[in-house]
C-alpha cells in the first residue's frame, strides 16, 4: 500500500509548470504524466528508490509514494513542490516580465534536495543537442537503472553511484556519450556524498562544491542547483540560446552574449533565475535564421 500526504499551497499554484523542469525530454523513464493528469516521478533518495504520484486537486496536491524511499519523498514533498520558494520577493522590472508574472502566478521554484539526480542529466546535456542528451538519459536508465517501485508502468529509477561507476565504456558509447562527459559523470559519482551535501548549502558554496569536480563548470552547476536547491538566483551562463532569447525578449536585439544578459538581469539580483524562467514563459524568442544543429551519432566515432 502506498503512503500518503496532502499539501496545501498558500496561494495560486501550478503543479505541472513548476515541476516541468524535472522532465528530461519526451519519454523520460523517471518522469511521466498520465492521461488523468497525474505526475509520476521515480527518484533515488538517501533511503533508496521511491516513486511519487502527484495529483492537483485545486485547493491541494495529493501525493502517494511507494518503495524504500517513500517516507523520504513525502517528508520532502513541500520543498519539492515549492513551499520554500518566496515569489513575493520578486519585483518585475520590464513590461514583458510583468505580463509573464501576471499570467503565471502559480509558478514555484522547486527544490528536490537531490544533487546527482539533476547533475548527471545536466552533464549529459553539455555541448550537445537536447535530443542527444535526452536519448542518452533514456538509454542509460533503461539499461542500468532499476524498475520504479509501485504500480508505475515503464518507469525507471536512475542507478546508484556504484552502478554508474560500473557502466563499461562501450555502454556509454552505445548511449552516444563521449568520453569527456562519461568521465565527468564517473568523477562525480565517486564524490557522490560530498556533492549531495551541496543541497544544504547557499548558492556560492554549493556552486563551488560542484565545480571542484573537473568537467563541471558554471553552466552545469547552475542547471543542477536550480533543481536540487531551488535557488532563485542560479542564472545559467555559458548557454548557447539563453542570452539570445533574453536579449531579444527584453530589447528586441539579436546577438546578446552572457555579459550583456547579466547586465540586463542586474535589476533582478537575487532573483535572476526566476526572471529567466518568466522570460522563457513569455514565448518571445528571436526568429530562427539557421537550421537546427544536426544530431551527432557518437556511436559511429
Amino acid at each position: 500500500m502506498p503512503a500518503h500526504r496532502r499539501w496545501t499551497p498558500s496561494g495560486p499554484y501550478d503543479l505541472a509548470r513548476s515541476l516541468s523542469v524535472l522532465r528530461r525530454g519526451p519519454g523520460d523513464p523517471s518522469f511521466q504524466v498520465t492521461a488523468d493528469g497525474a505526475i509520476w516521478r521515480a527518484s533515488r533518495t538517501p533511503q533508496g528508490a521511491g516513486t511519487l504520484r502527484l495529483v492537483d486537486r485545486g485547493e491541494a496536491v495529493e501525493a502517494q509514494a511507494w518503495g524504500p524511499g517513500a517516507d523520504w519523498l513525502l517528508e520532502h514533498l513541500p520543498a519539492l513542490l515549492g513551499a520554500e520558494d518566496d515569489p513575493s520577493a520578486f519585483t518585475p522590472r520590464h513590461r514583458l516580465v510583468h505580463q509573464a508574472h501576471r499570467r503565471h502566478p502559480g509558478l514555484r521554484l522547486i527544490r528536490t534536495g537531490l544533487v546527482l539526480e539533476s547533475l548527471i542529466p545536466s552533464i549529459l546535456e553539455q555541448k550537445v543537442t537536447s535530443d542527444e542528451a535526452y536519448r542518452a538519459w533514456r538509454l542509460l536508465l533503461w539499461r542500468h537503472g532499476e524498475p520504479a517501485p509501485g504500480p508505475a508502468e515503464r518507469m525507471r529509477v536512475m542507478p546508484d553511484p556504484r552502478a554508474w561507476a560500473l557502466i563499461p565504456s562501450w555502454e556509454w558509447h552505445r548511449a552516444g556519450v563521449d568520453a569527456k562527459r562519461s568521465s565527468t559523470i564517473l568523477r562525480a559519482v565517486r564524490a557522490a556524498r560530498r556533492l549531495e551535501e551541496a543541497a544544504a548549502m547557499d548558492l556560492p558554496a554549493a556552486s563551488a562544491r560542484l565545480q571542484a569536480i573537473p568537467g563541471i563548470g558554471p553552466w552545469t552547476a547552475a542547471e543542477t542547483l536550480q533543481r536540487s536547491n531551488g535557488t532563485p538566483d542560479a542564472i545559467t551562463v555559458g548557454d548557447l540560446h539563453l542570452p539570445r532569447i533574453i536579449g531579444y525578449a527584453l530589447t528586441g536585439e539579436r546577438g546578446t552574449d552572457d555579459a550583456a544578459m547579466l547586465e540586463l538581469l542586474a535589476p533582478y539580483a537575487g532573483q535572476r533565475h526566476r526572471a529567466a524562467r518568466l522570460i522563457l514563459l513569455s514565448g518571445r524568442v528571436p526568429p530562427r535564421r539557421a537550421p537546427r544543429f544536426s544530431v551527432r551519432d557518437f556511436r559511429a566515432i
